[in-house]
């Protein structure tokens, strides 16, 4: 009994239980990516148009993005009650939405649902900071494929309480709202005590390469599952026990990750785990000359006036070449020919405070990036009911759930090939977010042309390049900026899909949605009656056919990718002396 109660001790504080629970939370996090399933539902239950409802869609991106709140709390708070608010937000929020759409309370106005969404997606926020602090202290070594691995499973969530809402088989669509309210509440308060900091970083084992293997497998696994789901129920019409069987199978899929830490423990030879430092060892280098020499003087930062071959060097000859770089400037500020300055702040690679980040043009850089290409996506995302309409598709759950799968694969991929480019080649980790801005560039430009097929090239290229992001982004700004704040310099960049859903969202495509929406309505009337078209009133509720609608839209998105691009590729130049030194000894 004793020798049980220790096992199971070690198996609440394996820092893979904290992982796999972490990825369930994820699992049913991203409610903010069923905007584009409940858009419809709250438009056509409340009389809205389309700026009323783009509208709503920026209180989303609003409430999804203004996570710094969640960030600061994460330093201060227990990781539990980050969940707890959370929680609260979610059901007070959304509960309040299904409320007056179901028509169970009265109608009110739009601001009011404006807040009641703003509250509720802001407590995905909250189980996203403590799904990623946890997990990154936990993994100090593997941030892409656990952030990458995580953000997957928060973009997967869409098309997972779908199906899983399909299986329930609700009899109106108002409680799709209903099951985002409650559903997520119930799985975050039955794991929010088991995920946290467990001091992972003591806890490597040789198995973790192989454990990684086994996730990666059941994440394409997943993936693939849902792909074929979502296709037989958009080609074949399903049978009710069908679809209640594919969602069980889900499920189970989603449950397996479990397998790994009850193998660990409970199955394996008990064996002293290694140990892997937090920082790296030129960091450890410098953090410890640093405590030996507080009071050091610091010449003209010689990270900045040593060569770019320098850091090309093997760590040993690195050292000694800065070393003699040192005592030259010693030497020289001794004579008076160099001025001596002392260092202020802290480096890249270091530790930054959210203050000190936003002094430096890195972290700008990547900010202003994100600002034109995730919110571009975001756009996309939450404009995709009223894309799948316009184009005559009736079921737009199901290129809702398909982008959600494609964003899941994006998420992943990204942080798996990331973690390639740093590792392999000691490249800036920020080139993949540039390679994945040109991608979605690409799936724009083939909508804005009206070529066959593009509500799927658009779901897929969308989904994989606006996916990427948040696996690279927040992994890129723990390498450069630290672990220390990284909740509030992760939620800070958050807020990039915000400002640039605000105007590409809420001014842009709504507006020429309207637009055109407008002109075919005064078409149609004046086809269907003699007599002079009756002015439209600001509560008819307009809708627009045709690609048209968003042709022009995606045009000018497209560039704004190719411009976020350029910025990525000023952070690559920057940065690349620092991703040597961090990776530059793992190299192949």
């Amino acid at each position: 009994m004793h020798q049980f109660r220790g096992k199971f001790k070690a198996f609440i504080n394996n820092r893979w239980l904290v992982f796999v629970c972490a990825m369930w939370v994820q699992s049913c996090a991203g409610i903010g990516y069923l905007f584009g399933s409940i858009s419809p539902v709250i438009k056509s239950a409340m009389g809205y148009n389309q700026r009323q409802v783009a509208i709503l869609g920026v209180a989303k991106d609003l409430g999804d993005s203004i996570g710094f709140v969640a960030g600061s709390l994460s330093e201060v708070l227990p990781i539990w009650v980050i969940l707890l608010i959370g929680v609260v937000q979610n059901f007070v929020g959304y509960g309040l939405v299904w409320l007056v759409v179901a028509g169970i309370v009265p109608s009110l106005p739009l601001w009011v649902l404006c807040i009641a969404i703003f509250v509720g997606t802001n407590g995905e926020t909250y189980f996203n900071t403590a799904a990623l602090v946890s997990c990154v202290q936990n993994f100090p070594k593997s941030r892409g494929p656990i952030v990458g691995i995580l953000k997957g499973f928060a973009g997967l969530s869409g098309a997972i309480l779908t199906q899983i809402y399909l299986m329930i088989n609700f009899p109106d669509q108002s409680s799709l709202i209903f099951m985002i309210a409650v559903g997520p509440s119930i799985v975050v308060l039955a794991l929010m005590f088991i995920i946290r900091p467990v001091g992972g970083h003591k806890q490597v084992r040789p198995s973790d390469g192989r454990s990684f293997l086994f996730t990666y497998s059941l994440c394409l696994i997943l993936a693939g599952y849902l792909l074929g789901v979502l296709l037989l129920e958009d080609l074949i019409d399903l049978k009710q026990t069908v679809i209640v069987l594919l969602a069980v199978l889900l499920i189970i899929l989603i449950l397996l990750p479990v397998i790994i830490p009850v193998l660990m423990v409970f199955f394996s030879k008990s064996r002293p785990p290694a140990e892997e430092s937090l920082l790296s060892e030129p960091q450890k280098q410098e953090s410890g000359n640093s405590e030996q020499d507080g009071n050091e003087v610091i010449l003209s930062e010689v990270e900045d006036e040593k060569s770019p071959e320098v850091d090309l060097l093997p760590a040993s000859e690195r050292q000694k070449r800065i070393a003699h770089l040192q005592v030259k400037l010693f030497q020289a500020a001794a004579e008076g020919a160099v001025r001596i300055k002392r260092r202020k702040g802290p480096r890249r690679g270091e530790d930054f405070t959210l203050l000190q980040a936003l002094k430096k043009a890195d972290f700008l850089l990547i900010f202003f990036s994100l600002v034109l290409a995730s919110g571009t996506g975001l756009t996309v995302i939450d404009n995709l009911g009223q894309i799948c309409q316009s184009l005559g598709y009736t079921n737009s759950g199901i290129y809702v759930s398909m982008i959600s799968i494609w964003n899941f694969l994006g998420r992943v991929g990204g942080g798996y090939f990331s973690e390639l480019v740093v590792r392999k080649f000691a490249y800036p980790r920020p080139v993949t977010m540039a390679v994945a801005q040109v991608v979605m560039a690409i799936g724009l430009f083939y909508y804005s042309m009206g070529w066959p097929g593009q509500i799927y090239v658009v779901t897929v290229l969308i989904g994989l390049g606006y996916g990427a992001h948040w696996a690279i982004v927040p992994a890129s700004a723990s390498e450069l900026f630290g672990l220390k704040s990284f909740g509030a310099l992760y939620n800070f960049l958050t807020l990039a899909s915000t400002a640039g859903s605000l105007i590409f969202s809420g001014v842009i495509a709504s507006g020429i949605y309207d637009y055109y929406a407008e002109q075919q309505a005064a078409v149609s009337q004046q086809i269907s009656t003699a007599m002079l078209a009756v002015p439209l009133q600001d509560d008819d509720v307009l809708t627009c056919e045709g690609s048209i609608c968003y042709s022009i839209t995606f045009g000018i998105l497209s560039g704004l990718c190719i411009v976020a691009t350029a910025l990525s590729m000023i952070v690559v130049y920057r940065t690349k002396s620092v991703y040597a030194q961090l990776y530059g000894n793992s190299r192949t």
